[in-house]
């Protein structure tokens, strides 16, 4: 039996429930009477999804329609970043929402601290985009991992590979 356990840290999200979400939301806006009419389209690309409708009362709904459908689906607010809306052709607004993923190195820094600081019997890697917590009692992981769901932080934190 091994003597250390470990888990990581890591920032994700379900790409596919992402794109379920997205249907979802399409089909909401093609049926809404107040939506039907608005020329409402949503673009996925690899790092951020972009919506681009009528007017910015539409834009506003469209984003309600979103965070609806997303936490239906178990995704988690805090992956969309949503940008400042900019005024395109043809009356049109556009609006950017950039979708996080990984931990950035300032936030793995930060969380790795704090576990440090407040855990002396658990280390802390930084590996990435994800960190690596490694102790040799598992009470010291549930513990660290109690403190990190504690952490105001801006992106979902999940523990894989608890072991």
């Amino acid at each position: 039996m091994a003597d250390t356990y470990s888990f990581d840290v890591v920032s994700d999200f379900d790409r596919q429930e992402l794109v379920n979400t997205l249907d979802q939301v399409r089909r909401d806006v093609g049926q809404r009477f107040d939506l039907k009419d608005s020329g409402t389209e949503i673009d996925l690309e690899e790092t951020s999804l972009t919506i681009t409708t009528a007017s910015d009362m539409t834009l506003q709904a469209v984003e309600d329609v979103l965070r609806q459908k997303a936490t239906k689906r178990n995704l988690s607010l805090k992956i969309f970043d949503f940008q400042t809306p900019e005024a395109v052709g043809g009356n049109k607004v556009k609006q950017v929402v950039k979708l996080r993923k990984g931990l950035s190195q300032e936030l793995a820094k930060k969380l790795s601290k704090t576990v440090r600081d407040e855990l002396k019997k658990v280390t802390v890697a930084i590996q990435g985009e994800s960190l690596r917590v490694t102790g040799k009692n598992k009470d010291d992981l549930q513990q660290a991992i109690q403190l990190l769901k504690e952490q105001d932080v801006d992106v979902p934190l999940q523990f894989e590979n608890y072991r």
